[in-house]
């Protein structure tokens, strides 16, 4: 049987992709490679982006990745070789970076590497809650669970995680690599500390937090950090919290000292669902008993 014109065409097309800046693709993604370089492949019009993918999939270095989810169908993704988690990650929602518990162990805040993956997609502009705050509503709001997202996808023994951030226009995002060497976007070390501040559970809970500060200790600029909490603009008073965890974690008091320059009028919460707490009237802060 005379080979087909994609087979002569495979070293061009796999010399295109090994070139490429890209390493993962969706359907729509290869469809438009295919449009684009059809005449330069010399590929027939009656070949299809289907046929397309399946050579590359049978004869070339393409592959599918499986991605599995109980709530959420999402449309399939290929990837060009291998590629790490985390860079599939970012390839499922436009303009996400990661962030958490991903961001301390790429920060390398941690020897642990978390089997989570977390990309952070910023939600669209909303006003800010017009409603009153009151002691009342706060010790209500963290009387409960931190809510967590159910968009959630399975990738071999990896989760994938997809957070509906809110809008900052990707404040403290900078580019770093992978362990693997890819172009990544992340949160940078102050914003780290200021998200899993916010949501504990995404890091791996108060204690992990905790820790983080403390690998940061060295690394970590409080004028930076400040200026990327006042452009978060966020209306609990995470400035509490992040001031008793860098006393926790053994920052110098002209350091920590920054913090309680800030607005302290209400009792505030190192987490929620907290059932045996302790009151540090420094901080007006509830945390865990047996904290350290």
């Amino acid at each position: 049987m005379p080979p087909t014109r994609l087979q002569l065409a495979k070293r061009e097309i796999t010399l295109f992709f090994d070139a490429a800046d890209k390493r993962v693709f969706s359907r729509k993604d290869l469809n438009t490679i295919l449009s684009k370089h059809r005449d330069d492949w010399r590929l027939a019009q009656t070949t299809t982006s289907h046929d397309f993918i399946m050579f590359l999939v049978q004869k070339a270095k393409l592959q599918e990745a499986r991605l599995h989810s109980k709530n959420y169908a999402l449309p399939a993704r290929y990837i060009w070789g291998e590629v790490s988690p985390y860079l599939l990650a970012l390839s499922l929602r436009k303009s996400g970076y990661l962030s958490h518990a991903t961001a301390i162990f790429l920060h390398s805040l941690t020897d642990q590497i978390p089997k989570t993956v977390y990309v952070n997609f910023e939600q669209s502009p909303k006003p800010r809650s017009g409603g009153s705050m009151s002691q009342e509503s706060i010790a209500r709001a963290f009387a409960n669970r931190q809510r967590r997202t159910n968009y959630v996808f399975r990738y071999k023994d990896w989760q994938i995680a997809i957070l509906s951030g809110k809008q900052s226009g990707r404040l403290g995002v900078v580019p770093t690599q992978s362990p693997e060497g890819e172009n990544l976007d992340v949160t940078n070390l102050e914003r780290t500390l200021i998200d899993i501040t916010v949501r504990p559970d995404y890091a791996g809970g108060v204690y992990q937090v905790l820790h983080a500060f403390r690998s940061a200790k060295q690394k970590m600029s409080v004028n930076a950090l400040l200026a990327i909490l006042k452009g978060l603009d966020y209306v609990y008073p995470y400035h509490q919290a992040i001031g008793f965890y860098m006393k926790k974690a053994g920052y110098e008091e002209p350091r920590w000292g920054r913090l309680k320059q800030l607005v302290f009028k209400y009792d505030f919460y190192l987490a929620h669902d907290m059932r045996d707490t302790v009151y540090d009237s420094e901080w007006h802060l509830f945390y865990p008993k047996g904290f350290e």
